[in-house]
């Protein structure tokens, strides 16, 4: 019995050890990732021209109803519009969810940069930010696409970022942009007060009943 309970002192502080270990291990990879990403967000200003809409001191009250409206006709015409844009990226923020944005705009800025060195440094830029497993915006993409663009970090090309850009587009088009248009802060904007207000800009002819049960026509209003 003596010689097993000194058998387990003795194994405890090893595997106590061996947790300690563990989370020093896990702390050190987490300062290096932090780090790395600190070196891409510094260098050459690369955190400064993320996205080609640049964030402005915009308010809901400074856009007209009828602009607003406009962006309900769909989620393309919706990213045409900079305060279309910058209000959808307020919605995503009450989601946590702003990183998708952010990096369809990235890869839309991407696609315009012609010097290849400077395409290099701002495609690292984008895998450090939002591909790469644990960073810290990382967008919602499938292994094989995550796999084909890191494969393409060496010689990036124009279109390496295209695959995972649709399918992040997709999913903010499917999800994010119904719920936008129901969101408060949209329907503030258009000066809607609820889900039942409408948002036509005149309504349709419409048919009541008298008492003797004789439909008639209403004139419209405009």
């Amino acid at each position: 019995v003596a010689d097993l309970l000194n058998s387990a002192t003795s194994v405890a502080p090893s595997v106590l050890e061996l947790d300690v270990f563990s989370a020093l291990f896990c702390r050190q990879k987490d300062k290096e990732r932090k780090s790395r990403l600190s070196l891409f967000l510094t260098k050459s200003g690369s955190h400064e021209n993320v996205s080609p809409h640049k964030k402005t001191n915009t308010t809901t009250s400074n856009i007209s109803p009828e602009a607003a409206l406009q962006w309900s006709d769909s989620f393309e015409e919706l990213l045409k519009h900079t305060d279309g844009v910058e209000t959808f990226s307020q919605f995503l923020r009450t989601e946590f969810s702003e990183e998708n944005i952010e990096f369809w705009l990235a890869c839309e800025e991407y696609k315009t940069i012609d010097s290849e060195t400077k395409r290099l440094s701002k495609a690292k830029y984008i895998y450090t930010v939002y591909i790469e497993s644990e960073s810290p915006k990382e967008v919602n993409i499938d292994y094989n696409t995550k796999m084909a663009i890191q494969k393409n970090m060496e010689h990036p090309t124009r279109g390496c970022f295209d695959a995972a850009q649709m399918k992040v587009f997709s999913l903010m088009k499917k999800d994010s942009y119904p719920r936008f248009l129901h969101s408060d802060i949209y329907m503030r904007i258009t000066r809607r007060k609820g889900p039942g207000a409408t948002m036509f800009r005149r309504r349709s002819r419409s048919c009541v009943f008298n008492e003797r049960g004789e439909a008639k026509t209403e004139p419209s209003a405009w």
